[in-house]
């Protein structure tokens, strides 16, 4: 079984247009990829990667991807928080993709699709896909 893994990176607009340029171009052209490529999630900065991934969502993300509760007011158990800080932790969670909501009679299930999230943080500025130092 293979993993689904989420990527989530740094990275300018002009980076997320290249390439999705290429990709363009590969899916175009007869280049037929052996697999899906895996889903991508890009932050322009580290600021905006911290607001979606704080402490508590990664704990929130955790709880709900190992137990599989049945419902948001489960999901708030688990992690001993207050149910409306849970709610809007979701909210920004599912705006992103990260979470997926099921609609079971009265209840929503939160779902994590992922197996793992792969935070990738650069360090070092790179040109044009080089990973040599700028």
């Amino acid at each position: 079984m293979t993993q689904n893994t989420l990527i989530v990176t740094v990275e300018s607009i002009s980076a997320v247009q290249q390439r999705t340029a290429e990709a363009f171009e590969q899916a175009l052209g007869d280049g037929v990829p052996e697999e899906d490529a895996p889903r991508r999630l890009s932050f322009e900065n580290t600021d905006q990667l911290a607001q979606v991934f704080t402490p508590r969502a990664i704990d929130l993300l955790q709880a709900i991807a190992q137990e599989e509760p049945a419902s948001i007011r489960e999901a708030t158990r688990l992690v001993n928080r207050d149910i409306k800080q849970v709610s809007e932790n979701l909210e920004r969670l599912e705006e992103y993709g990260i979470v997926e909501f099921v609609n079971e009679g009265r209840a929503k299930r939160p779902v994590v699709p992922y197996d793992e999230i792969d935070i990738q943080l650069p360090l070092r500025e790179t040109i044009e896909g080089d990973t040599a130092p700028a």
